[in-house]
């Protein structure tokens, strides 16, 4: 179930659950002959490879841990395009059938000279680049909000999009994001911050009264992307904020509803295949 501030599920909220709940299911999933459209996220700790069926459906996604992105820049180019082939060769076994087009995604406030290095990837791994999208739009193409904030909370930047009558109209992105969490949690409980991350994105303990500076540090961007628009839902979507009561946090800082999602770190990589 959807974890939610004030009000009920929404009816797009709750199918937007359900794809997730059936997403997370198909992880390194056999379904021959089903995927149609490919998408690859270059995440700053793990690349994602998602599939889903001709009538939107997620079939299939895999994932490899790989640091050669660091806040949407490919800053090991050979590294990037190794993860992206091993993801195509494990999914050709798994589907039956080769990549041979995908999209990909960048964070909104990279130069676009800098986003261009994320198509350079997957064609040097032998995949076509169909579309280049920014992380948020992407989002939004699995969300599918009338109204409201998406809030993408990556490695390094949390990125904005306002969303009004289901069009993007004010789209930002700012320093500050997951890696800050892995900071503030490593340092509390004096462990490295590779296990940091791993303990945060496992989601078994509830560490928000840790975490609750760094939420509130990402509240306070959101606030200044948002600015003078009227908005009156956030929804937060990224791996970054699989914290318990991360929403909770924000609503209050920022005094409007917040929701946050299952599964919210495969919203991004399943938006960028139906984009």
């Amino acid at each position: 179930m959807l974890a939610r501030v004030k009000s009920t599920v929404s009816t797009i909220n709750r199918e937007t659950g359900a794809f997730l709940e059936a997403a997370a299911a198909t992880f390194r999933a056999s379904t021959a002959g089903n995927a149609v459209s490919f998408g690859v996220d270059l995440g700053t700790a793990t690349i994602v490879l998602t599939a889903v069926d001709q009538a939107g459906h997620p079939v299939y996604w895999d994932s490899l841990p790989c640091q050669a992105v660091r806040d949407g820049v490919v800053v090991n180019f050979g590294d990037a395009v190794a993860a992206v082939k091993q993801l195509k060769s494990a999914a050709y076994s798994a589907l039956g059938s080769d990549i041979s087009a995908a999209a990909t995604a960048f964070p909104p406030g990279v130069p676009e000279a800098e986003a261009r290095a994320c198509r350079y990837v997957l064609e040097n791994a032998g995949i076509t680049c169909r579309q280049l999208v920014d992380e948020v739009s992407a989002a939004q193409a699995l969300l599918r909000l009338d109204n409201g904030a998406i809030v993408d909370v990556g490695g390094g930047s949390t990125g904005v999009g306002i969303v009004e009558n289901s069009v993007i109209v004010v789209l930002d992105d700012q320093p500050g994001g997951g890696h800050h969490l892995d900071l503030i949690l490593a340092g509390a409980l004096g462990i490295p911050i590779e296990d940091a991350e791993a303990r945060k994105r496992l989601g078994a303990e509830d560490y928000s009264h840790i975490l609750r500076p760094g939420l509130e540090r990402i509240a306070s961007s959101v606030l200044r992307q948002i600015g003078t628009h009227a908005v009156r839902s956030i929804h937060l979507v990224g791996g970054a904020v699989r914290v318990p009561h991360a929403a909770s946090i924000v609503a209050g800082y920022c005094g409007i509803e917040t929701w946050a999602y299952p599964h919210s770190e495969l919203v991004t990589p399943f938006g960028i295949a139906m984009s």
